[in-house]
């Protein structure tokens, strides 16, 4: 693997995790374009079809998008038939995202595309280190949540 110019020495961590997630999101386009996603759509579905029909204001929330972004998602989603969007019975302001009978099929698909992912993520580690992985990757995690906020 090349490795590129970091910025900084201070930065090399940062640039590191940087190269990663993109390396990452490309291989997800390429095994999601098979089945018709971009990557990020294949969470909304998943969550979809693993919770049911959802307020876009609580996809947005569990998903970490804005509003924007969750509209464009919903909308391409839509156009490919994949989710149906109807008014809330409860709030007239909020609408409904629920998957379609189409989508179901392409859950199987998603799953393998992201047991695919994983795999490809992980080669190389034992469980040991697979564990560790994800236990710093958590922390990091944690502590960028909110670093941002002023």
């Amino acid at each position: 693997m090349e490795h590129t110019a970091v910025p900084t020495a201070a930065g090399t961590v940062s640039h590191a995790i940087f190269r990663v997630a993109r390396l990452h999101r490309m291989l997800a386009g390429q095994l999601l374009r098979k089945v018709g996603l971009h990557p990020g759509q294949e969470l909304l579905m998943m969550h979809l079809w693993a919770v049911g029909p959802q307020r876009q204001a609580d996809l947005i929330a569990v998903l970490g998008s804005d509003s924007a972004t969750m509209t464009r998602t919903v909308q391409r989603l839509e156009r490919a038939g994949f989710v149906r969007r109807r008014p809330s019975q409860d709030d007239r302001r909020a609408v409904v995202i629920e998957p379609t009978a189409a989508s179901q099929a392409l859950r199987a698909q998603v799953e393998d595309i992201w047991t695919q992912l994983e795999e490809a993520t992980v080669r190389g580690l034992d469980d040991e280190e697979r564990a560790e992985t994800l236990r710093v990757l958590r922390r990091l995690e944690a502590g960028l949540t909110g670093a941002g906020d002023p």
